[in-house]
């Protein structure tokens, strides 16, 4: 069985060796030292990690992160490569894809999209399959009730997902699976997606969730 989580973290870890620790992400404020770091808490220190989530405990997290991201920065790739200690929730069978597949692959053109020479790596047609599979979840729980717009994400193949609210003027965005799931988080700026939609509700989008530049 394929296992995509462990896929993206090798690439994440080597987008990150080659970057060296003070390269730009798009995580708003973060370099690749801070990512670093971000990743390693999160599947080592399980009572820093509520923290990334819920906003009431974000104090303790980024005081736990900046501790960690002090440390060699080949210190902390290499605990990443290593993957969960026994003690992380992520080391239970079946969590670290359920749970990493996607934050691993969105982390990765994290560092991969923040350069200004990017080029696009090509994503297996197991694991973009693999992004579409839970694109359904991912687009509702983050975009679903922030559009103002009614959604429909296109695949290639013409499948289609539709989510926002009923009534509401349709945009169409379309592109490859690993493009609609970046632009569920957020970076949509940086993706190479199709969009299509009467210029307001667009405008109305973009407002509310970054878009491709015209």
């Amino acid at each position: 069985m394929s296992n995509h989580a462990l896929a993206e973290r090798h690439r994440l870890a080597e987008l990150l060796a080659a970057a060296g620790p003070d390269a730009p992400t798009l995580c708003a404020g973060w370099t690749t030292r801070d990512l670093a770091a971000h990743l390693v808490i999160r599947e080592r220190r399980p009572d820093a990690a509520p923290g990334i989530r819920v906003a009431a405990l974000a104090g303790w997290t980024k005081r736990v992160q900046d501790d960690f991201a002090t440390r060699p920065y080949e210190e902390l790739l290499r605990l990443f490569r290593s993957g969960p200690p026994i003690y992380s929730p992520f080391a239970l069978p079946g969590a670290d894809e359920a749970g990493n597949t996607v934050e691993y692959f969105v982390h990765a053109e994290d560092v991969l999209r923040a350069a200004d020479d990017w080029t696009e790596q090509p994503v297996p047609p197991g694991r973009a399959e693999a992004l579409w599979r839970r694109l359904p979840m991912l687009a509702r729980l983050e975009v679903g009730r922030r559009s103002p717009v009614r959604l429909q994400l296109h695949h290639p193949d013409g499948r289609s997902l539709t989510l926002g609210p009923a009534g509401a003027p349709t945009v169409h965005l379309t592109g490859a699976p690993g493009e609609l799931v970046l632009f569920t988080f957020g970076r949509g700026a940086h993706t190479t997606l199709d969009v299509d939609g009467p210029s307001d509700a667009i405008e109305a989008l973009r407002h509310v969730l970054p878009l491709p530049k015209k």
